[in-house]
């Protein structure tokens, strides 16, 4: 479909990423089991790729989905929204950018709605009664022009590359949602941290994705899952985005990121950056926000270390999106820390003076604790 697999997509992908941003540490979508009904025949996978995207464009789509997070399992989730808990709902899409999706909670948080028109986007949280406004960056170029699709040769060579560094399997025939499928899944072959796999499921009569995944290292369940469970192409009705976050919702506006020539201007922060932390070399050292913040990395690949550190502003009242969610605490060097560990990684967050340090990475828990046991 035109409105995913070009402008849309992209513009998909950033509405993705502002959910990541809300549950705080990164979500990912995972695979489901292959439904019963028709099943596409095999075929290479460059011909499976080159068919979605030059298959005929659909105006829309309306599906049931239904969201699974694994990633917490071992957390507190009382209350917390859907992006956390897990829930059921409906999505939207048309051709020309809107977008709606809609959570219910499966764990008594309330409900989630992610809502754009292509060029803003707004996300509603019913546990903390709070709506999330921010902008869509615009294409460069005219979404009335688009380079002509690549040839099955084209495609080949790039598949050929993203093996040197994964390895590809599929795809194989399926069905998903009641749709006939194709699925592949790859694997890291080096610096993967802790991610096992990626999976994604697509129609093979329009490209449309119908279910994607993500597994932990060792593991043959997804850690988390978004699955559509029925969908239809066609006209979507333009009043099912015309909707408003429920009144009385605390404003939050998420502006773009700064460029680095501008935030290093005004960079503040004295940034603790040793050459090595946890056994990885310093690969990268970026100012972040205003010029109170910095990001430095150690490693590479998705096995590196993330450490951010932010000045904590006098009276600023914490904004974690985990709510009312009890993490557990552990000490570093004197200082408690808030623990998170999951299937895909650890974070950690603590505050030495007017520093807050968070310290994430896709590596074992000692690993992470090891790190900021060295800052």
């Amino acid at each position: 479909m035109r409105f995913i697999r070009q402008t849309s997509a992209r513009r998909l992908a950033l509405l993705c990423a502002a959910l990541v941003v809300l549950v705080a540490g990164g979500t990912a979508l995972a695979l489901a089991a292959t439904s019963g009904g028709p099943v596409p025949p095999p075929k290479p996978l460059a011909n499976a790729v080159h068919d979605a995207i030059t298959a005929p464009a659909q105006p829309g789509v309306t599906a049931r989905v239904s969201f699974k997070n694994g990633l917490l399992s071992g957390v507190d989730l009382r209350g917390s929204n859907p992006l956390l808990a897990g829930g059921d709902g409906r999505l939207w899409a048309t051709n020309d950018g809107h977008f709606r999706l809609e959570l219910q909670s499966s764990g008594g948080g309330g409900d989630a709605q992610i809502v754009s028109d292509g060029k803003s986007w707004w996300i509603y949280d019913g546990s903390s009664h709070t709506v999330y406004r921010g902008s869509v960056p615009q294409d460069q170029h005219s979404s009335k022009h688009h380079d002509p699709a690549p040839s099955v040769a084209a495609i080949q060579r790039e598949l050929d590359k993203l093996m040197q560094h994964a390895s590809v399997s599929g795809p194989r025939p399926g069905n998903t949602a009641g749709e006939p499928s194709y699925t592949v899944r790859t694997s890291p072959k080096r610096n993967g941290g802790l991610l096992g796999a990626l999976a994604l499921a697509w129609d093979a009569n329009n490209g449309a994705p119908l279910r994607a995944a993500v597994y932990a290292r060792g593991s043959s369940s997804p850690v988390l899952e978004l699955k559509a469970t029925d969908i239809s192409f066609g006209p979507v009705d333009p009043s099912v985005f015309d909707v408003s976050p429920p009144t009385g919702a605390r404003p939050q506006n998420v502006a773009p990121p700064q460029s680095h020539e501008r935030a290093r201007q005004k960079l503040s922060l004295r940034v603790t950056a040793p050459r090595t932390l946890a056994g990885r070399q310093r690969s990268g050292v970026k100012p972040l926000g205003n010029g109170d913040g910095a990001l430095v990395t150690y490693g590479h690949g998705l096995s590196s270390i993330a450490v951010v550190q932010k000045t904590v502003k006098p009276g600023a009242k914490d904004g974690s999106p985990l709510g009312r969610t009890q993490l557990p605490t552990v000490s570093i060097g004197g200082t408690s820390a808030q623990e998170l560990t999951t299937p895909l990684g650890t974070l950690l967050r603590f505050q030495r003076g007017k520093v807050m340090y968070l310290v994430a990475g896709s590596a074992p828990r000692a690993a992470v604790e090891a790190a900021a046991r060295g800052l």
